[in-house]
């Protein structure tokens, strides 16, 4: 495809929906009905089991037991009399545990609520289950519990839609004693296999169930234990017995146990922000991934649950970037594996051009054999100069100047890519526009279909430079002139680079500001070179990267805040005037965590402390009525609107950038940063919070306590 033929290209590939029916990368699908609002979802690791609130898992949702992009169990229901069980409670315990307190219903013989069941769920290296029954009838009963159980295999992107019907291929071996439950498939070099186990054996298996008799007197109990292993082809994974208060043991070597360990320790006389905290500590370490590069274990964190299980470029690199002032390995991780996986060739199916940092990772089947181009997937114009933006931040807390020379040929590769393949205007600015008929349409982080688009709701066609992408890449050239005057010794690299930071300022504050609606940046120039004038909160990452002239940024920190784009919960994506305003449509006015937290950082940049203040305090309180966690999005509704912030239907629930976003709120308000080899602080703490202390904070190979109240702050060496 010529550039010529690009242009003409609407931003939008598909008529109706992207290929295969799914949503664009980092959207969430609303649960199916038949799992209910209260459905459970319990995560670790590449792991995750979805169920409603008894436990259940029917056939023919998407519900089920997932790992590494494919599901090893899509049925899972519990029944007695082969009647569905009554909820009296729910929940999750912890990321990866749930509990479920629950009771028989009216059957011939046995009256409602006279059998209380509970059940515990762990998940890692598969699922452990453990049934409890207790009876509290006047006489003896027999009943028949049954534990129904199915497979489909399906891959991830078919759990959505309805995928290809495996049952005829799927092999089954049952133990005839009631142990345990065996079903494999293979196809071409694409294996797996799931296994239940039953302690009890169960007395009967009745095709793919297995089926106790039970005979209880008034306050016998019982109990079962269920394990299910997994294999994914050479991988075999096998769970052990849990005990909610457990704590996942894992060798203190291991560098996930040694994030979440040296993570340091808030006090605060906030509750809220203490909640929020722990919040996100816990759950960025259950969507922590695990990776081997040349010989090295490294950790990093996966989107969000439940369909974001894997790395994603943009969300991995900023999700390390939040939580770097926290803990580095988590972004060590991140440039190792999106280092070890960077563009050598060209590739359209997959978007793959030299030098490129990749979108998105698959594992699953669809993409192991070619059908799919997530192995990776290079459709993202902005993970190249994250990457070298989180880069130079890792180095500015760590110091580690031996990773940052061993990374330099993937830094100077990137380098390359952003002026050579980037360049999709001609005119100097980093651009989309998807080669692969897979492909998504939009490759900036509003990227479903209708996530850019002018004021009047119209699309604009490709390629496509968003103004973010443009911030990005001069905060990158600058960070990355600072590495080469620096560990990499290169003085003549660096002076190019900030030579050509410089005129992409110049340039990109000529060609992409609007002067109408009393001053704003655009969304982005299409490929006709129009400004896309829509009014986004794109134009907030811009203060982030610090490419805004001084004179310039009080303009655009008026439009943030004006009450067309902040809600009262935070800053909504898309301007309330603008034509496409929806407050839950995806990109289209609803309110990010991550988004924000990004724009408070900004504002604080250029001084703007009240304004990030009013931001975090906001979001904070948002939290507070989603069990102090901040979802992937919320809508865009208006404060006055109602009494508590409006729920984005179908958004991931944790998801890794906005856990993320509370830690980045935190180092925002104390002004942490990681300077020439020590630890300063510049605090603008709100006087609710009262005196904060933040023990324990690495940087420069050290730790450090900081010690802030108002705008006064002092950091000490910790004991």
């Amino acid at each position: 495809m010529t550039a010529g033929e690009r242009r003409r290209t609407p931003a939008r590939p598909w008529p109706e929906r992207e290929p295969d029916g799914r949503v664009s990368s980092g959207a969430c699908r609303e649960l199916p009905p038949e799992l209910g609002p209260d459905a459970v979802g319990v995560l670790e690791g590449r792991t995750f089991m979805f169920s409603n609130a008894a436990g259940d898992v029917p056939k023919g949702s998407i519900g089920g037991l997932v790992h590494d992009d494919t599901r090893f169990l899509d049925q899972w229901e519990l029944t007695i009399g082969d009647a569905p069980l009554l909820v009296l409670g729910s929940g999750t315990v912890d990321p990866f545990s749930a509990a479920f307190f629950l009771a028989n219903a009216d059957l011939p013989g046995l009256p409602p609520n006279r059998v209380g069941v509970r059940r515990q769920r762990f998940v890692g290296d598969g699922l452990y289950e453990r049934i409890e029954l207790r009876y509290f009838g006047l006489e003896p009963v027999e009943f028949r519990l049954r534990l129904a159980v199915g497979t489909d295999f399906a891959d991830l992107f078919e759990i959505k839609e309805s995928g290809r019907d495996r049952s005829a291929e799927i092999l089954r071996r049952h133990e005839s004693d009631g142990s345990g439950l065996s079903f494999g498939y293979r196809n071409g070099a694409y294996s797996t296999m799931v296994r239940v186990e039953a302690d009890p054996a169960a007395h009967e298996v009745d095709g793919d169930s297995l089926v106790w008799h039970l005979r209880l007197a008034r306050g016998q109990a019982w109990r079962c234990e269920l394990r299910v292993p997994l294999r994914c082809g050479d991988e075999r994974m096998t769970p052990v017995a849990r005990s909610f208060g457990d704590v996942f043991e894992r060798a203190p070597e291991e560098p996930a146990a040694r994030w979440l360990a040296a993570v340091p320790r808030l006090v605060t006389a906030s509750d809220r922000l203490a909640a929020v905290y722990l919040k996100s500590a816990a759950d960025l370490t259950s969507m922590r991934l695990e990776k081997r590069i040349r010989g090295e274990s490294v950790v990093l964190h996966a989107a969000g649950l439940p369909w974001f299980m894997t790395v994603f470029g943009r969300d991995t690199l900023i999700t390390g970037y939040q939580t770097i002032a926290f803990g580095a390995a988590m972004a060590r991780g991140a440039l190792l594996v999106l280092a070890d996986h960077q563009a050598r060739d060209h590739d359209d199916f997959t978007d793959r051009e030299p030098g490129k940092i990749f979108h998105e990772y698959r594992s699953g089947e669809l993409t192991q054999l070619g059908l799919k181009p997530y192995q990776p997937y290079y459709g993202g114009a902005d993970t190249t100069p994250l990457w070298l933006v989180v880069l130079s931040e890792y180095w500015r807390w760590t110091g580690d100047d031996e990773l940052v020379r061993r990374l330099r040929p993937n830094a100077e590769a990137a380098l390359r890519w952003i002026d050579e393949f980037g360049d999709l205007h001609g005119s100097g600015y980093v651009g989309y526009a998807t080669r692969s008929r897979e492909g998504l349409g939009n490759q900036c982080w509003r990227d479903s279909p209708d996530g850019v688009q002018f004021a009047d709701g119209t699309i604009p066609v490709l390629p496509i430079a968003t103004c973010e992408t443009q911030g990005y890449t001069y905060d990158a050239k600058l960070r990355m002139a600072e590495l080469a005057d620096g560990p990499w010794r290169d003085p003549a690299l660096a002076g190019r680079l900030r030579a050509e930071a410089t005129a992409l300022r110049d340039r990109f504050n000529r060609d992409f500001w609007l002067p109408e609606r009393g001053g704003y940046y655009a969304v982005g120039l299409d490929g006709d070179g129009r400004p896309i004038d829509s009014m986004t909160s794109n134009m907030g990452h811009l203060l982030w990267s610090g490419i805004v002239p001084p004179e310039r940024a009080e303009l655009v920190a008026a439009q943030l805040m004006s009450d067309e784009m902040f809600s009262g919960w935070g800053v909504r994506t898309l301007s309330t005037a603008d034509r496409g305003y929806n407050p839950i449509g995806y990109h289209l006015g609803t309110v990010w965590p991550h988004d924000n937290a990004i724009l408070a950082a900004g504002l604080a940049r250029y001084g703007r402390h009240a304004d990030a203040q009013r931001i975090v305090s906001a979001m904070l309180e948002a939290s507070s009525y989603s069990e102090h966690r901040l979802p992937e999005a919320l809508s865009g509704y208006d404060r006055a609107f109602g009494r508590r912030p409006v729920p984005y239907p179908t958004a991931c629930n944790p998801q890794a950038w906005a856990s993320g976003a509370p830690l980045l709120f935190l180092r925002t308000l104390l002004g942490l940063d990681a300077v020439d080899g020590r630890l300063v602080v510049d605090p603008h703490l709100p006087e609710s919070f009262g005196t904060v202390r933040l023990l324990g904070v690495p940087a420069a190979g050290r730790r450090w306590n900081v010690l802030a109240e108002g705008t006064r702050g002092e950091v000490h060496p910790a004991d």
